[in-house]
């Protein structure tokens, strides 16, 4: 691809932008939100149509104006959102669109057949009978890759392709992705995870603003020129530490039971950031879940500054100064159809009214003033939550807890789906509502995050905590250990 340039009705998505993937190679694209990488890609996948440039398969020029177009060249692309259908078996979904057909009947014995060897091509066990919506979510991306191999894909395009695997299923989707490397598939691998891109690619193109700001091998490149290449400034340091804590506790949680959780006891103290690592279903959102009054505990006891607390709901941990910044911010955490400053008001309204009548102008004083503290990115109030960034989405919801005077806030996994300078941001922040003297409870399965931001860690597993670990000596492989 050379030269490309989209625009859309007052945004220039792409400009001038170039990108050269090679037969047999890994090639990560990336950039902050809104650098131009999904515009390029579909562009090459025949979403978009470019305004201008040229684009060459094989050496030889061809115009993309469908994915149509794109398919018959041998380009795929599997994204994040899998489009796979969820009622119909692994093997149906494969050939999805180009059935195999006996005297005008689907030929499902050939069908699964193919399935099979082609399962068995990628190394992998999966029931070609097994309806999708019963696979997990590695399988059905190994269903995706499948179904563009079985359509003769040779450039083959994966936007966030582990964003919803544990470390494991991440080891076997490179394995397979090195495999087909070997057989001359060329690559294009989209991700926010910088450890991840370090380890698989073979090269790095990375965009700002809709332009190419540099193309090269992966191993000129340290994590923080990557950085600091992708969001345009120098970063001192990539984790941002909050000053020490306090001596003193301010929130602990004792002997508490409900649903996996078991005996789970700790404590934090005032101006402490701690990290909450462990797998996937190792309990640590259940157990944020439970503190929060979402899901109801058997047994145990919450207490702030000493003293216990009854925390039964959602609506009695706000009144208490405890707030939760969910994992799914679209589904659990935002209302996406109403207004940034709608969200925002939500938990305050009784702050702003009398007698049933909400302070409109001091709801719109109290919303700007933390858009502008915490730099809240959008175009104004009444903008819908859906339009904004993951990093403005994150921002808006913390603002709208700061509001409602939270003591403990507890992140689960915050940067989760959002760019590097907006993760920046986010450390900045939580670095920030430390120092102030909150405490901070962050769930993250990004282990060196959890390493940078935190003053203690500790690790999860079945349910149980099952240690403690000091970030400024424990590594990854120890999180890991404590972990398994």
């Amino acid at each position: 691809m050379s030269g490309i340039r989209k625009a859309f009705p007052g945004v220039l998505a792409v400009d001038s932008a170039s990108f050269k993937l090679q037969r047999g190679e890994i090639h990560a694209l990336v950039g902050a939100n809104g650098a131009g990488k999904s515009t390029l890609v579909k562009i090459l996948t025949g979403v978009h149509r470019a305004d201008a440039g040229t684009m060459m398969v094989n050496g030889e020029r061809v115009m993309i104006h469908s994915p149509a177009d794109a398919q018959r060249l041998g380009i795929a692309a599997i994204y994040q959102e899998l489009t796979l259908v969820p009622g119909l078996s692994a093997s149906a979904n494969l050939f999805l669109g180009h059935e195999h057909t006996k005297a005008t009947f689907i030929d499902s014995a050939f069908e699964r057949k193919t399935a099979i060897a082609q399962f068995e091509e990628l190394g992998v066990t999966i029931n070609p009978d097994s309806l999708v919506r019963d696979l997990t979510v590695a399988e059905q991306q190994l269903v995706e890759i499948a179904r563009a191999l079985l359509a003769d894909a040779r450039i083959l395009v994966m936007d966030e392709p582990t964003a919803a695997l544990m470390p494991r299923e991440v080891e076997t989707l490179f394995g397979i992705l090195r495999e087909l490397t070997s057989q001359q598939v060329g690559i294009v691998f989209i991700g926010h995870r910088l450890d991840e891109i370090l380890a698989i690619a073979d090269r790095v193109t990375i965009m700002r603003d809709g332009m190419t700001i540099n193309s090269c091998r992966v191993s000129e490149l340290t994590r923080q020129s990557l950085i600091e290449q992708m969001v345009g400034r120098s970063l001192k340091e990539e984790f941002p530490k909050a000053p020490p804590p306090s001596d003193k506790t301010g929130f602990e949680v004792r002997h508490l039971f409900g649903g996996m959780i078991r005996d789970a006891s700790f404590s934090a103290r005032r101006g402490e950031v701690l990290g909450l690592a462990g797998l996937m279903g190792a309990g640590r959102t259940e157990l944020a879940r439970l503190i929060f009054g979402a899901d109801q505990k058997d047994r145990g006891e919450i207490a702030l500054y000493g003293h216990p607390v009854e925390v039964s709901s959602p609506r009695q941990a706000i009144r208490h100064g405890i707030c939760l910044l969910t994992e799914d911010r679209k589904l659990q955490g935002l209302i996406l159809k109403a207004s940034a400053k709608d969200n925002f008001a939500l938990p305050n309204l009784g702050a702003w009214s009398r007698l049933g009548w909400i302070d409109r102008p001091k709801e719109s004083a109290r919303f700007l003033r933390h858009v502008e503290n915490l730099n809240i990115r959008l175009a104004g109030p009444d903008q819908k939550a859906e339009d904004l960034s993951g990093g403005n989405q994150q921002k808006l919801l913390v603002a709208r807890w700061l509001e409602t005077k939270s003591q403990v806030i507890i992140f689960d996994e915050p940067t989760r789906g959002i760019d590097v300078g907006a993760k920046y941001d986010m450390y900045l922040l939580i670095r920030d509502l430390a120092a102030e003297g909150k405490i901070v409870i962050m769930i993250s399965s990004e282990l060196p995050e959890v390493l940078g931001i935190s003053h203690r860690i500790l690790v999860m597993r079945d349910g149980q905590i099952t240690g403690e670990l000091d970030p400024s000596s424990a590594t990854q492989h120890d999180i890991m250990a404590l972990a398994g």
